[in-house]
């Protein structure tokens, strides 16, 4: 994959968008010290080289009685290499699931999930997670408190 090249403005632009998606093109042209037109331009040229991947919505969970955040650890049984694609089929269909990786060490995967309380989280756990094709074992860890969660990324210098 090619290394895209961005200047200074380009980093302005998209520092701004990351954490005022609902910026008008008149706010992001004076953040980046841009007239309008110029901005529009960089903008679009931005999200036509991919560098842009979505605009999002981020809402309050708490707002929406949504109050167990956890990690769950899988391990896919050993041998079942087909399962491996249902596995990530399933998981991208659960609207609970917020993110999902897999990962090197002990265990296959983890997934951050959300539920209302701690029997959403049991329930998620045993009638979902446990009966997927191929998982072997869950451990699941329960998020006390949050103290950063961000999707915005380090721009380059």
């Amino acid at each position: 994959m090619q290394t895209i090249e961005i200047d200074r403005v380009d980093r302005k632009i998209l520092a701004f968008l990351q954490e005022n998606g609902r910026a008008s093109n008149l706010e992001l042209a004076e953040a980046a010290g841009l007239s309008p037109a110029q901005c529009h331009r960089r903008h679009r040229r931005l999200e036509e080289m991919g560098l842009i991947a979505r605009y999002e919505t981020r809402l309050a969970p708490a707002r929406l009685d949504l109050n167990v955040v956890a990690f769950i650890l899988v391990s896919m049984e050993k041998g079942h290499i087909r399962d491996l694609s249902k596995f990530t089929g399933l998981v991208l269909q659960m609207p609970e699931v917020l993110e999902c990786y897999a990962i090197t060490g002990d265990f296959d995967f983890v997934v951050k999930v959300i539920a209302r309380d701690l029997k959403g989280l049991s329930n998620l756990l045993i009638d979902k997670v446990m009966r997927m094709p191929g998982v072997d074992g869950v451990r699941s860890i329960v998020c006390l408190e949050e103290f950063k969660c961000t999707s915005s990324l380090p721009l380059p210098e």
